[in-house]
């Protein structure tokens, strides 16, 4: 689950990471009043699920309360594109008002999982501002790390030594290194999956502080943190991932005209891995879980036929605890309540597969049995470019 900045923020204050002074403006009138609360130089910031605000238009600067307020009524409702939104952007309902700094170092810190390790990998650099993925593919050298042993904790050694890596000067390592501890206590205790300060800001008055913030939490957590539950904006998510939730099922939209249907995530990217290879495009990851019924295999095939971008729908199942008749059966009424007019391709294995393949067969619909995955996906992306003929 991913939060907005602000809400960030007010997670990491609890923790001891400084942050600006900010507050959230509804109306024109509080962004005026805000602004003069905070006096000076203010910031005004779109709000949305995603990098690259500044570049896009949705990070601002206002030198007195009546630019404040002017900005804000340009950036509430404004459609705002930035590199990770993709070209259709995201539309801001939510702007922050913070605090000028002055700027006089600008660093990057960032706290992922690293799957190789198993462990928890803090990275520093002196390139802050700049997206981090340029960095790592251009001047890696730049990035420096330090893993943690899980259940110590970011140690006050790895962060000096991180701190004195990145340029920060030596009366402020002492003070940068507990800044760095706090980040780390705030993204372990709350199950996060990535904490990232992105200007991690040093001013001129010699203080560091969180310019900007990013937090993603892991889902399977969050029963732990009902406060954090309530930070989720279902407008900055994907209708067809919402809707998918509600009945227990995985499912990410993606860019292609294939839809799959698969039970388990190593099948899912296989799948995803051999449509492509066949030269088609997935447009979408679905999984249906190991146990699913003949409602939930329903559910899924209306979730799939609502991207109006499918044009053909592969369903990839394994069954080991799942039944193949059961999901060819639910695959049947589904098709026929649903009213299904675009081809689909079933690669059925495992128990009951005999069974299952005859169901299709003998349904009068639309259904292609395939023998094995390299044929199903061929056949699957045939008839996706057909239907894009």
């Amino acid at each position: 689950m991913k939060i907005h900045e602000y809400q960030a923020k007010q997670i990491l204050a609890k923790y001891g990471v400084r942050i600006p002074r900010g507050e959230v403006a509804h109306t024109k009138e509080e962004a005026r009043a805000i602004a003069e609360r905070l006096g000076g130089l203010v910031a005004v910031k779109a709000q949305i699920h995603a990098g690259g605000r500044g570049k896009g238009g949705g990070v601002k600067l206002a030198k007195t309360p009546a630019d404040a307020e002017q900005l804000f009524e340009k950036m509430l409702g404004m459609n705002l594109v930035t590199v990770q939104t993709g070209p259709d952007g995201r539309t801001v309902k939510t702007v922050y008002i913070e605090e000028g700094l002055d700027i006089r170092k600008e660093l990057y810190l960032g706290i992922v999982i690293d799957r190789q390790t198993g462990k928890p990998v803090f990275m520093a650099s002196e390139a802050g501002g700049m997206d981090i993925e340029e960095v790592a593919a251009h001047t890696p050298e730049k990035i420096l790390k330090e893993y943690i042993q899980p259940g110590l904790g970011l140690q006050g050694f790895q962060a000096r030594k991180l701190a004195f890596g990145i340029g920060i000067p030596a009366e402020l390592v002492n003070d940068a290194a507990k800044f760095m501890v706090a980040l780390y206590r705030a993204f372990e205790e709350t199950d996060a999956s990535l904490a990232e300060i992105n200007p991690f800001l040093v001013t001129g008055d010699n203080k560091v502080y969180a310019l900007d913030a990013k937090m993603t939490f892991d889902d399977n957590a969050l029963y732990r943190h009902s406060d954090i539950r309530e930070f989720r904006d279902l407008n900055e998510e994907e209708p067809l991932e919402i809707e998918a939730s509600k009945y227990g099922l995985n499912y990410i939209k993606l860019d292609g005209n294939v839809a799959c249907m698969v039970n388990g995530a190593g099948l899912a990217m296989a799948t995803m891995d051999i449509i492509k290879l066949s030269g088609g495009s997935p447009a979408n990851f679905l999984d249906v879980g190991g146990g699913a019924n003949a409602e939930q295999v329903k559910n899924a095939f209306r979730i799939l036929l609502a991207d109006k971008a499918v044009k053909a729908v592969l369903i990839n199942i394994f069954g080991g605890i799942m039944r193949c008749d059961i999901v060819a059966s639910g695959a049947v009424d589904a098709a026929k309540a649903l009213g299904v007019n675009i081809p689909v391709v079933v690669r059925l294995e495992g128990t009951n597969v005999e069974q299952g393949q005859q169901i299709l067969r003998n349904s009068g619909l639309n259904f292609i049995v395939a023998d094995g995955m390299k044929d199903a996906a061929g056949k699957v992306v045939a008839a996706a470019n057909k239907g894009n003929a």
